[in-house]
């Protein structure tokens, strides 16, 4: 598999694309948004013009998309991926997405002899650009085995966590617990300083015991002490997730009080912080009585 396609060029999808690029692979890319894919010729990415023209001419097609609707439409939908792609074209798909329609994208696929692995990332555009990203993968052991050296390259973990839709509940669950680490820290925070304690001491302090997570090893630190709020990920796609999160517990009658009161949160903030803004945001966010 020498030659290996990316549809969504933005944060993620750019940075998978020339990881690829250096690892070596021929690398095609499309974005629906004009002249994305254009941008990164001189980078080494053949633009092309469809998703019909990349999927027909790839073995390894990467997705990096919004939502599971918009990656509905680039596999099923007219002139899509199913339509398109060859026998023996492996889609992987990074998109953080709701385990049901993958499984339904799956289905379609394998009727056309292409095989997929839902395959979400973590580590951000800054992890995509240095092919330092973690992948937590569903699919077939065949289909995993035969898309390793491509991932290799534009990752630097890898975990099969089962079949296909298995690598989409994690990531749900993965960033359900985000959400609720950035909630619980932003209040540790609140009530240390209240007392009279230095938040960024508090946390340093946090890190080095058993109370360190995500949001005080990572996002403190790089993104909301020094005010930046610029990790490239968004409240709309966090809240995405979050009700996707939402979603998968209720469809299994999962007594999760805890990230049910968080998913609320999250919700309840879209009244004061827009979509716009990044997801770090929700640290400021107090819920009015």
């Amino acid at each position: 598999m020498k030659t290996v396609g990316v549809i969504g060029l933005g944060n993620m999808g750019r940075g998978m694309a020339l990881s690829a690029v250096r690892g070596g692979y021929r690398v095609l890319g499309f974005d629906a948004a004009p002249g994305v894919a254009e941008k990164l010729q001189a980078e080494g990415v053949e633009a092309r013009a469809s998703i019909a023209a990349i999927a027909a001419d790839v073995d390894v097609l990467i997705l990096s998309l919004p939502t599971s609707a918009i990656v509905e439409d680039v596999v099923l939908g007219q002139g899509g991926v199913a339509q398109s792609g060859n026998p023996g074209l492996i889609v992987v798909d990074t998109t953080t997405a709701d385990p049901n329609s993958t499984k339904k994208v799956a289905a379609a696929l394998a009727e056309c002899k292409i095989g997929f692995v839902d395959g979400p990332v973590s580590g951000g555009p800054k992890g995509a650009a240095t092919a330092t990203m973690t992948m937590v993968l569903g699919g077939s052991d065949a289909d995993v085995a035969a898309v390793e050296p491509i991932l290799a390259v534009i990752s630097a973990k890898r975990v099969h966590v089962g079949p296909v839709g298995a690598g989409h509940v994690t990531k749900i669950i993965n960033n359900m617990l985000t959400g609720v680490h950035l909630l619980a820290a932003s209040e540790a925070v609140r009530a240390a300083e209240a007392n009279g304690v230095d938040p960024e001491k508090l946390v340093e302090a946090l890190n080095g015991g058993s109370g360190r997570n995500s949001a005080t090893l990572t996002n403190y630190p790089t993104w909301i002490f020094n005010d930046t709020f610029n990790s490239g990920f968004t409240m709309k796609l966090m809240r995405k997730d979050v009700r996707l999160a939402m979603a998968l517990l209720d469809s299994v009658h999962a007594s999760a009080p805890i990230a049910k009161e968080s998913g609320r949160l999250w919700a309840a903030s879209e009244a004061s912080i827009g979509d716009a803004e990044d997801f770090n945001r929700i640290v400021q966010f107090i819920e009015s009585k």
